[in-house]
């Protein structure tokens, strides 16, 4: 992906994160609500979105159950593989801690106390398949890990499958081949029905449901589907008409699953369903267990409502050995065969690989599920804005002095650009970045900005200007404004009352251009020293002149005053740390009235 490289620091590793950013100030702060005057870090240099591990070691990648052998080989060019399968939930707890990545099937469950037991080191879970119902997404998501599943590989495997027991249960197959295997005859007991011109409902018209659509209709059979979020174009094109529930069930004679487990979707099909449904109806399941009420259907099988039903998938997986339902005579099941083909079975181990490989170099995978999905190419386009978006959080933030905390943020793109032509989500993600890792210790990233901010109370308004030119390039400036604080720097403060920082990039590099209603043109690179001054002349060289004494090296300088000789702010880019004294003599300058200076 071009865009990893800017994304290399955003999966944060836990172990090779640096020390908060350094706020020294020659004018007295008052007490600060966030702890921002800290012992100064070193220079931090790296890209602002995840990092993952450390530069020196390998990430360690535990697969919890068996995986193609090509997957495997992906993950040992980059990584320590630990193959434990059959792991109970304590002994994956005890593993996991060691552990930067989980790879799992369906039948591992990574639950909240495997979050909590990673002690944060876990960055990426890996589902070999589509579902991710064994998978505590909310527990994942506040602790900043990502989820990636392969949802396309065994696609088709699986729509093969559903029409397998689709055409199987019609023609009683798997019965007619226990009584022959049993030694007897019995054609006229296993006679079958036809599928040419009967209806099939799709319930769930998502990937698997649209294949196994098609090849119904190439079995000349009628279909319908039922999905709330399906393009009605996109059924209409394949000769299939969304319906509502209701008209899905009611009308049916066969009737495949095909969607999630949720709280929506949980035993969706139970005794109020199953009476609404036309008798001698025909069920089909290759998705999930927990969307059927078991018990009901054995009830509606009992009297005569569904006339059979052919399962791949239970609630509870394997099902007990005299379940009703799987010794049901009028019930066909398989051991959850959906994606059990030589193909689907590499093609996942290689997709769900490369997701997590990818997401441990730092890529966001097409294939997260709790993640908002950047696209490449926009990825690739906001690189550099990326970074000046963290950045600005982070000089925002050190200008806090104190008060209730930050808990209104606005921030501003301009930008010529259509609203809907820019995708400002991973921009928002960098801005919290910025804000609360400074002075937290919370790790901050794509999967759990909004949770992490929403948990402090930080609310992050949004609002666009539209500019009038050209929308080649996707925004001309971001402008971060804290409300309701008071500053460690006063000329911080805009004429509106808020901290306010800008920036833009030039060149493909971060420039701060604005602080409070002071215009300054500096890179943003190594620190900022900001000195607020009455305008002479001979302010750059005194200030350049003591640095040079230190053999600090001096990258940008800008002043941007309100007229000749009156308020102006000295914006000063340093590539080393000045030392206390270097400082002091700064704030010694009788034309200086404050500075600060801030650690990037």
């Amino acid at each position: 992906m071009a865009a990893s490289a800017s994304l290399s620091s955003f999966i944060s590793a836990r172990a090779t994160r640096k020390s908060s950013p350094s706020s020294l100030s020659w004018k007295p702060p008052l007490s600060s609500a966030f702890g921002v005057s800290v012992a100064i870090s070193g220079r931090r240099r790296e890209a602002p979105v995840f990092v993952v591990v450390a530069m020196d070691a390998k990430p360690t990648v535990l697969v919890a159950e068996k995986l193609g052998e090509a997957g495997l080989k992906l993950l040992k060019n980059v990584a320590n593989v630990d193959c434990s399968y059959n792991l109970s939930p304590e002994e994956l707890c005890t593993k996991i801690s060691l552990c930067d990545a989980l790879i799992v099937r369906s039948g591992t469950k990574v639950s909240r106390e495997v979050f909590e037991a990673s002690g944060g080191r876990l960055k990426v879970v890996g589902r070999a398949g589509v579902g991710i119902d064994n998978v505590d997404l909310a527990a994942a998501t506040e602790h900043g890990c990502l989820v990636v599943n392969a949802p396309t590989a065994n696609t088709v495997a699986a729509a093969e499958h559903g029409i397998a027991l689709l055409t199987a249960m019609a023609r009683n197959v798997a019965q007619a081949d226990a009584s022959i295997k049993a030694g007897k005859w019995q054609r006229n007991k296993y006679v079958g029905v036809s599928l040419v011109g009967k209806t099939l409902s799709v319930m769930g018209f998502g990937k698997v449901g649209s294949e196994v659509a098609r090849r119904a209709k190439g079995l000349g059979m009628h279909v319908i589907s039922h999905d709330p979020y399906a393009p009605a174009d996109r059924a209409r094109a394949i000769g299939v008409e969304l319906v509502s529930f209701d008209e899905a069930i009611a009308t049916a004679d066969f009737i495949s699953l095909h969607m999630p487990l949720t709280p929506a979707t949980s035993k969706v099909l139970n005794d109020e369903t199953f009476a609404k449904m036309k008798k001698g109806v025909r069920i089909i399941n290759v998705a999930r267990g927990g969307v059927i009420d078991e018990e009901a259907l054995v009830k509606a099988l009992d009297v005569g409502i569904v006339a059979q039903a052919a399962l791949d998938v239970f609630t509870e997986e394997p099902p007990s050995k005299d379940s009703k339902l799987v010794l049901h005579e009028r019930v066909t099941v398989t051991p959850h065969l959906g994606a059990s083909t030589m193909e689907a079975q590499e093609g996942v181990a290689i997709e769900i690989a490369e997701a997590v490989v990818g997401a441990l170099k730092g890529e966001l995978a097409s294939t997260a599920v709790n993640a908002p999905m950047v696209p490449a190419e926009v990825l690739t386009e906001l690189k550099p804005f990326v970074q000046l978006a963290e950045m600005l959080g982070r000089l925002a933030v050190q200008l806090v002095a104190g008060g209730s905390g930050v808990k209104s943020v606005k921030v501003t793109y301009a930008s010529a650009r259509a609203p809907d032509d820019l995708d400002t989500r991973l921009l928002r993600a960098m801005i919290t970045k910025g804000l609360i890792e400074p002075i937290s210790s919370v790790f901050v990233n794509l999967v759990n900005a909004d949770f992490t901010a929403k948990q402090r109370g930080l609310r992050i308004s949004e609002e666009r200007m539209i500019l009038d030119g050209s929308p080649e390039n996707p925004l001309e400036s971001i402008q971060v404004q804290i409300a309701n604080v008071e500053s460690r720097f006063s000329s911080a403060i805009s004429d509106s009352g808020e901290i306010t920082v800008e920036g833009r990039v030039k060149d493909g590099i971060p420039h701060l251009t604005k602080v409070g209603s002071f215009e300054v043109d500096v890179s943003l690179e190594g620190s900022i020293i900001l000195c607020s001054q009455v305008d002479q002349p001979g302010m750059i060289g005194k200030v350049g002149s003591i640095l040079g004494e230190e053999n600090v090296n001096v990258s940008f300088m800008s002043v941007g005053r309100i007229a000749p000789r009156k308020q102006a702010v000295m914006a000063i880019g340093v590539d080393e740390q000045p030392s206390k004294e270097s400082l002091k003599r700064i704030g010694d300058i009788p034309a200086v009235e404050e500075f600060v200076f801030l650690k990037l």
